[in-house]
């Protein structure tokens, strides 16, 4: 996990005084919804670690802020971010909060046909909503569904289908992924191609010592 994830937003970027073309309580906005995605990760120490550093960085600020006597905009939105990191850690600690990463409902239909399956159970996306869209736009860039000539739309639209789930967004959620800044902006599919290698090279590992 990437550690510094929410201190990488564009709200950091406001308060340590790097980017003045955002506006501040949209850039809030975009650092909560950050925090909520944060925490349907499996990684929970890796969350924990995060939270952490966020609200030390948030500390900072704050004690700045206060040490200069002076009330500012900024100000407000820096310990209105505080005070939510630290609520959010709050929870997770005690009540090991899982946020749903996607508005979720199984299809009735979804579930009659697994009933007249031999009782398939239905598969469902209990990833982020971020890991689905990369999934969904790698894909449709690929061109491997009926020779690229299926739009991206109907891409979208099977996989929820499948998936068995109702999902807002996927256009505004792949606009958040653009934004990042980390170099690679594709933070799921790198990090299944890397456990993907990972297992195939324990494979490999096993197979030579069972020799």
């Amino acid at each position: 996990m990437n550690y510094l994830i929410l201190t990488e937003t564009e709200f950091f970027g406001l308060i340590n005084g790097n980017d003045e073309t955002i506006n501040l309580n949209a850039a809030y906005g975009c650092f909560v919804k950050a925090v909520v995605e944060l925490l349907s990760d499996n990684d929970t120490d890796g969350v924990k670690i995060a939270l952490a550093y966020a609200e030390n960085e948030l500390e900072y600020h704050n004690t700045q802020y206060l040490a200069g006597g002076v009330k500012s905009h900024t100000d407000l939105f820096v310990r209105k971010a505080l005070s939510f990191v630290r609520k959010m850690q709050k929870q997770i600690s005690t009540s090991r909060l899982q946020v749903p990463p996607l508005s979720t409902t199984i299809h009735s239909e979804c579930e009659k046909r697994n009933k007249d399956t031999d009782n398939i159970p239905a598969i469902r996306w209990t990833g982020k909503a971020s890991d689905l869209v990369e999934l969904i736009y790698g894909v449709s860039e690929m061109g491997c569904i009926n020779d690229g000539e299926t739009s991206l739309k109907e891409i979208a639209d099977y996989f929820y289908k499948m998936l068995g789930i109702q999902a807002k967004g996927c256009y505004n959620i792949y606009s958040d992924i653009k934004m990042r800044k980390n170099e690679s902006r594709t933070y799921f599919l790198d990090r299944a191609a890397e456990k993907v290698n990972r297992r195939m090279q324990l494979d490999e590992e096993r197979e030579r010592m069972r020799r």
